[in-house]
């Protein structure tokens, strides 16, 4: 068990380092960033027209959120977590990896864990920064709470993300044709239905987590929202990113990929 241990820290030690210096986590980085700019366009647009600041953190928890709970969450994990078994086949580095002396489930989760450790920073850095701008550098207590809670759900989304386009990745040919089908059709549409049925989508029970609207203001997010409770929503969280992840090893491993010329 150390061993194998030791064999996921390794993966995690180098493809840490290459993903940070990899070109594509710059290009990801501006984009992750677009929810700042918004920020800064609420913040002007208040502070010109002279209208109150009252409304932010509402704006913040609606707009901001959105952004990053509907697209920019997903978009990450899209293209990070398929990476992580489909680069090795398509940049034909798998042979190399294959005659290490390392499990090819540790290379899934050490790579998993990297890749979901970016992603994470470059989501955290920009929520942070969009809350400080809308809260105008003096956030209360209960703001800051209520943003760490957010972040915490924002988190909790990348790594089931993550571990399912891993398994995307692992086991499908075209997995980004696919997990675009998956984010932008299943997910954004289902989450949406009444009853049982949005209990389909990963976004509904992150979103379960997420505090009511004040009563008479709508919530874009929690429109038509049938919350499932803190507990049974964390552990369908949890089932989703350790079977993902179980599943991308257990392919990764036993799979013959073909290398294609």
């Amino acid at each position: 068990m150390r061993a194998y241990a030791d064999s996921v820290r390794r993966v995690f030690s180098v493809f840490w380092r290459l993903g940070r210096k990899a070109r594509r986590t710059k290009a990801f980085f501006l984009f992750s960033q677009l929810p700042v700019a918004i920020a800064l366009v609420l913040r002007l647009n208040t502070a010109v027209s002279g209208g109150t600041s009252a409304a932010l953190p509402y704006l913040f928890n609606n707009i901001i959120m959105f952004f990053y709970l509907q697209m920019i969450i997903l978009m990450l994990a899209l293209f990070y977590g398929t990476s992580v078994c489909s680069e090795e086949v398509e940049g034909k580095t798998l042979p190399y990896l294959a005659t290490r002396p390392l499990p090819r489930s540790a290379i899934v989760l050490g790579k998993y864990a990297a890749y979901t450790a970016i992603t994470a920073g470059m989501t955290a850095f920009g929520f942070v920064v969009s809350f400080l701008i809308l809260a105008g550098g003096r956030p209360s207590g209960r703001e800051v709470l209520e943003m760490l809670g957010h972040l915490g759900v924002l988190m909790a989304g990348l790594a089931a993300y993550g571990s399912l386009f891993t398994l995307f990745g692992s086991s499908l040919k075209r997995s980004v044709f696919f997990g675009l089908l998956f984010s932008f059709g299943w997910e954004n549409v289902i989450q949406y239905f009444p009853g049982s049925t949005q209990r389909l989508a990963i976004a509904h029970y992150l979103k379960s987590f997420l505090p009511p609207p004040a009563p008479g203001r709508f919530a874009f997010l929690t429109f038509r929202l049938e919350p499932t409770g803190p507990w049974l929503s964390l552990f369908v969280l949890a089932s989703v990113t350790a079977g993902g992840l179980a599943l991308a090893g257990l392919f990764f491993s036993k799979k013959e990929y073909i290398l294609e010329d």
